[in-house]
């Protein structure tokens, strides 16, 4: 009798209708009661699933002001979880974009072209609000909604986020200069996807990319060449330089910084100008990246580019910096829906394969892993609504709230994505050799994971940015320690972790200024989850991530850690 190893260990062969046989039948002409096309122990497709399905997301969203939104973030997760949707996002990564540098004839044309997935992909997140909708929305939680909805959107594809970002980010950078705000801001907030290079002002939407670094310096974008010279025109520049990595090539305008007589400025760079010419934008090449591989990642030469001037002249930093702590809260939020989405992959897998005669979900120890990872997530998902509701209520005017932001976002970018790495390949595991391969999503999920500690600034400018609030801004510590002892006498293990940070913060240099951070965030994490997640799940992240009963790998709660009650808020009803 032929059998697979996993049909042996999990249910008795079944024989397969055309190879059934009459009882007369010699016992030597049987047919093997196996053939070797017949599937067993392998999960079925997730698709269609509800990718709004999380605790921790939809209380976040209720407790941050937005509970008014619900019904969209629902809907919304039921489309992300669509088979159509998953089918889109798979595409936009296997057929890349491509750049056409000139037309059949000759002229210069720079652009890139996209598989119609990625239009799909885009035509929703605008309708559904990722883009700038946000900033055109009055009610209380706009943005926290915002947040919520790209945590289930997210589980379609990653790199369509950039853009969308960007756009959200643009708007609150461009008001430093109001007559351009009052022409762009309507269109930037628009919900309207409309691709394709035109004049802005006769599209019904835009969408707004960034261009800071450059080959020579990278991060530390005051050391940036490329040029601005004024024209005759006031608030009018023309500029020349390279930059190293602009994504989104294709967005209708970008924020660029560069050298102006008074100093690091910041541009508003149209691809097309008010009278219907091309502003010379030449692509040099696409990227050539890791991951996220669906969205195009540029290097455009400026050569005489027309550019408008946003803020004043020698403040370019200082203008293009509200821009910044944007796009790196949408890091959190992609690092912690990339979480969400391999936790919800993994446990997928596990609740249908079985091994060594049992589910590998009723397996102890794979039931230690999964619990590990659903804290990380959870933790991850709540500590980034709290961030969202923080931007909410300091674009609202609270001092408080904005002296948070200004600390937690930069403490949260650091940590969330730094765990996002070590996340993702420990659910890509779970699945075993079939997580390895490409057909399953896991690479590629796996492959996304490190951009985002990437983006927005490394892992050191983070932690040094950190420490530059602290020193020049010391309501952020004020209002740090004002969070944490919102918890205070809960737990004694995050009453002892922020005695040890106040002390380790007295000590604060550059080089251990990841080593305080991670504390920092830690005790963020732990204190959210203390106030507002179940005592199973509060407990083992106390016991594990401050009191040290943990080991350097996930798997490895401690005996007294209750998984199960871990697991039952974590993973998704059964189907």
């Amino acid at each position: 009798m032929v059998h697979t190893l996993a049909q042996s260990q999990t249910e008795p062969s079944q024989t397969h209708p055309s190879q059934a046989q009459s009882s007369e039948t010699p016992a030597s002409q049987t047919q093997p009661s196996y053939v070797t096309h017949d599937v067993v122990n392998q999960p079925p497709p997730l698709a269609p699933y509800d990718a709004s399905e999380d605790a921790a997301l939809l209380e976040g969203l209720r407790r941050e002001g937005a509970g008014w939104a619900e019904p969209d973030v629902r809907r919304i997760g039921l489309l992300a979880g669509g088979v159509e949707a998953q089918e889109w996002g798979e595409l936009a990564n296997r057929h890349e974009p491509v750049l056409r540098t000139h037309d059949r004839y000759g002229h210069r044309v720079d652009e890139v072209d996209f598989h119609p997935s990625w239009h799909e992909l885009m035509r929703v997140a605008v309708a559904e609000g990722q883009a700038g909708a946000p900033w055109a929305d009055d009610r209380p939680g706009a943005h926290v909604a915002r947040t919520a909805g790209g945590l289930a959107w997210g589980h379609t594809e990653a790199g369509h986020g950039c853009p969308t970002s960007m756009t959200y980010a643009a708007v609150p950078a461009l008001r430093r200069q109001p007559e351009l705000a009052a022409v762009y801001e309507p269109l930037l907030t628009s919900r309207v996807y409309e691709p394709g290079l035109r004049t802005p002002t006769g599209k019904r939407g835009l969408l707004a990319g960034m261009g800071m670094t450059e080959k020579q310096g990278g991060s530390d974008v005051r050391t940036n060449t490329t040029a601005a010279a004024p024209t005759a025109e006031p608030g009018v520049y023309t500029l020349r330089g390279h930059k190293w990595f602009t994504s989104a090539p294709m967005c209708d305008v970008f924020l660029v910084l560069a050298q102006a007589p008074g100093g690091l400025s910041c541009f508003l760079v149209p691809r097309v100008l008010p009278d219907g010419t091309r502003n010379t934008f030449r692509i040099q090449r696409l990227k050539d990246k890791l991951g996220n591989r669906s969205n195009a990642s540029s290097e455009p030469e400026f050569d005489g580019t027309v550019a408008w001037l946003v803020g004043p002249e020698g403040q370019g930093v200082k203008t293009i910096i509200e821009m910044v702590n944007c796009t790196r809260l949408d890091c959190v939020m992609m690092s912690a829906t990339l979480m969400r989405k391999t936790l919800v992959e993994a446990g997928h897998h596990v609740r249908h394969r079985s091994a060594f005669g049992a589910r590998l979900l009723d397996q102890p120890l794979m039931r230690n892993v999964l619990a590990d990872l659903a804290l990380e997530s959870e933790a991850a998902t709540t500590l980034t609504l709290r961030l969202a509701g923080a931007a909410d209520r300091a674009v609202r005017g609270d001092a408080g709230e904005q002296a948070f932001r200004r600390i937690a976002t930069a403490v949260g970018k650091y940590w969330v994505t730094k765990r996002g790495p070590a996340f993702t390949a420990e659910a890509l595991e779970c699945l075993g050799g079939n997580g390895y391969a490409e057909d399953s999503g896991m690479p590629r999920h796996y492959r996304e994971a490190p951009l985002l500690s990437i983006w927005e600034g490394s892992g050191n400018v983070n932690a040094l940015d950190v420490l530059r609030a602290l020193t020049r801004e010391p309501a952020t510590a004020d209002a740090l320690f004002g969070e944490l002892a919102l918890a205070q006498g809960a737990d004694a293990r995050l009453d002892a972790a922020v005695v040890r940070l106040k002390a380790l913060l007295g000590e604060a240099t550059p080089a251990g200024a990841r080593r305080l951070v991670e504390q920092m965030a830690l005790a963020l994490q732990a204190s959210l989850l203390v106030r507002h997640a179940p005592p199973a799940v509060a407990d083992a992240f106390c016991a594990t991530r401050l009191a040290g009963d943990w080991g350097h790998a996930f798997g490895t709660l401690p005996d007294g850690a209750d998984p199960d009650g871990v697991l039952e808020r974590s993973l998704p009803a059964a189907d």
